[in-house]
């Protein structure tokens, strides 16, 4: 089977609440515009944004619903069989989905090449509904602001669409966490 490349040029459809937003054609500006390397030998690109008030609001309310994970291997194992059961859907069906971003990584801005190389095969291979998002924030600010003192964690898994829509509306509102 021949993998994606997850780029910021690649045309990913977004969330439909995301797309029927006023400000969407703002946001696929910034993410363009604030695209970058995955890691420096990477062609994948992932947007990059301030670790802002609305983006931890938005996260915490992902948290809050229970649809949010962490730990790459969980992350890993929970897109496979979300992978696997969508397959057996479209295979009953007869029919093949539109493939919408739907689960979106939420990364620190401190992890190092080998795990940004991991996280490169999840997009490549769930490139059509998971998307990538930077924080500028190291793991364990990003761990305290989300899930708890002395709690670090590298990358997170938004698992619900209303709740991506959210933290990807949020990049529109760049007020700095405090």
């Amino acid at each position: 089977m021949k993998k994606k490349t997850a780029t910021a040029q690649t045309k990913l459809l977004f969330p439909k609440q995301v797309e029927a937003d006023a400000r969407f054609e703002q946001l696929q500006s910034f993410l363009r515009q604030n695209s970058e390397k995955l890691w420096p030998g990477s062609n994948v690109l992932v947007p990059a944004a301030a670790f802002s008030d609305s983006i931890k609001a938005a996260l915490v309310a992902a948290r809050n619903s229970d649809r949010l994970s962490r730990g790459l291997e969980s992350i890993e194992r929970i897109l496979e069989n979300e992978a696997n059961g969508l397959a057996l859907v479209d295979k009953k069906t007869g029919e093949k989905r539109v493939q919408r971003i739907s689960r979106l990584l939420i990364m620190s801005n401190d992890c190092v090449d080998r795990f940004n190389r991991k996280v490169e095969s999840l997009l490549r291979e769930h490139g059509q509904r998971v998307m990538a998002l930077r924080i500028a924030a190291g793991a364990q600010q990003l761990g305290e602001a989300i899930l708890g003192p002395e709690k670090a964690v590298k990358l997170l898994l938004v698992e619900h669409k209303e709740d991506v829509a959210a933290v990807l509306l949020a990049l529109l509102e760049p007020t700095p966490a405090t």
